[in-house]
This record gives C-alpha cells, structure tokens and sequence, in this order.
C-alpha cells in the first residue's frame, strides 16, 4: 500500500470516527420526539405503562435506513460516474450510502415517534405535541 493509499484511508477512517461520534452525542439528547402530555388528571404511572406499550407497538415500524442507503449509494455513484472516474464515483457511492443511511434512520424514528403519539391518543390522553 503506498503512502498515498495510506494517508486516504486513515482520512476516511477519522471522518468516519468523528460522524459515529457525532452521532453518538446526538442520540444521547433529550429527544425532541418524546410525546408531551397535558398531565392534569392523569394517572403517570398509568401513563408510563402505556407509552412502553405503545414504544412496543412503534417498533413494528420498517427500517427505512436501508433503502436510503442503497438509493443514496446509486444516485450518488452515477453522479460521480458521469462527472468523473471510476474512484470518484466509488466515492460518491460512499458518501450516498452514507448520508441515505442517516436519512433513512431520521424518517424511522420520525414515523415510530407518530405511532407512540396516534397509540397515547387512541387511549384518550391528551397529546400536546
């Protein structure tokens, strides 16, 4: 492998390490999803045991990551196949299947938070978001 080689790799390894990362600290966060409730009159230890209920009921929702991934990958290698070589779309692929991937993951967890909400709703809480 040459120096070049090298020096490409470690790169890609490190945006990779700092993307995960990125990641990482944003899943920890509050999430912006959660479902608020009007908690005037409402039983939360009963409130609790239906949203796990419901959390469980969102689950049945399909991974969309990897369609993304693979539908970023394509377009973005056939881009980089049009306007370059062969190793800038193989690049491009990457980075579709990349970006798809976290678009992807973004819409399930869009459409689960939907499901928990529409779920609260259907057992008469008041859900304020």
């Amino acid at each position: 492998m040459s120096t070049i080689g090298l020096d490409k790799l470690l790169k890609y390894r490190f945006y990779g390490i700092v993307l995960f990362g990125t990641l990482l600290v944003a899943g920890c966060a509050a999430d912006p999803n959660k479902p608020v409730i009007d908690p005037e009159g409402v039983d939360m230890a009963q409130f609790e045991e239906d949203r796990a209920k419901c959390e469980q009921v969102a689950l049945q929702v399909e991974q969309k990551a990897g369609n993304e991934a693979v539908t970023g990958a394509v377009v973005l290698g056939l881009i980089g196949a049009i306007f370059g070589d062969s190793d800038t779309a193989k690049k491009s692929a990457a980075a579709g299947f990349v970006g798809g991937g976290a678009k992807g993951l973004g819409k399930t967890e869009l459409e689960r938070a939907r499901v928990v909400k529409n779920c609260l709703r259907a057992r008469g809480y008041q859900v304020l978001n």
